[in-house]
């Protein structure tokens, strides 16, 4: 299967990591920095990564388009809009900066439910997973949309564009921990994260 699509890797790393007292990009699991692990995914199956932060500076060790909110305040909304704007591909794969343990076959797979939808999104039993999913250009307006109205959820702008939802008897096969959507938010989550990785 060919390794470099004609998409967008971008990942949003403009969180205050206020609950877990630093920035968590940068904690290790298994001695490699999160945004370390998601880039080395990120890098095999696209050709062009972009990560939207408002420290830039941290970042400059990547090869990738380093790119600050257009809008700020606006969270990971306002994250999804830069990226967008600022990516070369019609479709981008956009992820939170806190998720270690992405998977090429899951991310494969959303790609290839993308022809004629304008977001594609996993759902599983905790919800749809906004953060770990397929989204087009011609997002950008809806976005821009909401964001004048003042609104901060990406599920928001949803109902305005073609969505497809793949649901998770679809890609359970393909990630059966759904450790793909795992987020790194407290201290106490990479411990816990440590023991159910034992289990399996």
């Amino acid at each position: 299967m060919e390794k470099r699509y004609g998409v967008t890797g971008i990942i949003l790393s403009g969180g205050k990591s206020a609950r877990m007292g630093r920035d968590k990009a940068f904690i290790e699991i298994d001695g490699i920095p999160i945004i370390q692990r998601i880039y080395n995914i990120l890098e095999k199956l696209f050709n062009e990564i972009i990560i939207v932060t408002n420290q830039k500076e941290s970042y400059e060790s990547f090869k990738a388009k380093i790119v600050s909110d257009l809008i700020v305040n606006h969270g990971a909304l306002g994250g999804l809009y830069t990226g967008l704007f600022f990516a070369s591909n019609s479709y981008s794969f956009c992820v939170a900066c806190d998720m270690p343990f992405l998977k090429e076959s899951m991310i494969q797979y959303l790609i290839k439910q993308a022809d004629g939808f304008d977001a594609i999104v996993p759902r599983t039993d905790d919800g749809l997973q906004p953060l770990h999913a397929i989204y087009s250009k011609s997002c950008i307006p809806p976005i821009k949309k909401l964001i004048d109205m003042g609104k901060y959820k990406i599920l928001d702008f949803y109902p305005l564009v073609r969505i497809k939802i793949i649901e998770e008897p679809e890609f359970i096969n393909l990630d059966r921990t759904k450790e793909s959507f795992i987020n790194i938010n407290t201290p106490e989550d990479i411990n816990l994260i440590k023991e159910i990785r034992k289990s399996f």
